[in-house]
């Protein structure tokens, strides 16, 4: 019978970690953490769910560090999830009927995302079909600083699975800066010396992500909730770009 491995990268991320493992921890035959370097409770609440933790100070970005997880993992199958993610029971069922079934496909589910206290139900935000179940010996995370994805030297299928991943993406603005701030800067980490921009790219891209995001996405539709968020990734465009420019600049 096909097995199932959970796979999650950490740091910091004691408020959240126990909820996640409960949704997994009844179903998966195994569930491997890597943590890169916290100082709160992560990895004691990781160890009380599992055996296969591990730290890896030494961050190397999303990708690798995922890569490095799944060296650990030796089932079938692996089912990558993040901290501020709970599995619902629908998708737990959907998960387990098709590592039964092996196919040598991709899966795709759909993440449900809340920011602020409430479901997001627009702005770009769903349906998030995103893939998080693979066959572990034909595919694997790429190499990205940031924005990863599962890619394979095979040309599997995707099907997707029913049920939702629920996501508790931002629970306050303080959350927000400390997630962002580490993935804006691997963003400009990795463009650093292949891609150019300015501030006029900075302030247009700004602009473009904020219109895109509250009207073509309809994030209007969300409330307030919609125009903050919109305003809020606008401000994160911006940071990256100028950041780049910056970087830029000084060597000059």
């Amino acid at each position: 019978m096909s097995t199932v491995g959970v796979l999650l990268i950490v740091k910091n991320e004691g408020k959240m970690l126990a909820k996640c493992l409960s949704s997994v921890a009844s179903w998966a035959d195994q569930i491997v953490v890597v943590d890169s370097g916290s100082d709160d409770n992560t990895i004691e609440i990781a160890r009380s769910f599992t055996s296969d933790v591990y730290v890896h100070s030494d961050w190397p970005g999303f990708g690798k560090q995922r890569q490095i997880a799944q060296s650990y993992i030796n089932t079938d199958w692996v089912f990558a999830i993040d901290a501020d993610e709970e599995v619902s029971e629908a998708l737990q069922q959907s998960i387990l009927a098709a590592v039964k079934l092996n196919e040598p496909v991709l899966y795709r589910l759909d993440r449900l995302s809340s920011a602020f206290g409430k479901r997001i139900s627009h702005s770009g935000w769903s349906p998030d079909w995103i893939v998080r179940l693979y066959p572990r010996e034909f595919a694997s995370y790429n190499d990205a600083l940031v924005h990863e994805k599962v890619v394979s030297d095979r040309s599997l299928g995707s099907k997707k699975l029913s049920g939702h991943l629920y996501h508790d993406t931002y629970s306050s603005l303080a959350h927000y800066s400390a997630k962002t701030t580490g993935y804006l800067k691997a963003w400009a980490d990795d463009r650093e010396g292949k891609k150019s921009s300015s501030v006029s790219k900075a302030i247009s891209h700004a602009l473009a992500c904020f219109i895109k995001m509250y009207f073509v996405k309809r994030g209007f539709l969300d409330g307030r909730h919609g125009f903050i968020l919109a305003w809020l990734a606008a401000h994160s465009t911006f940071y990256k770009y100028i950041d780049l420019w910056l970087r830029e600049y000084q060597k000059k």
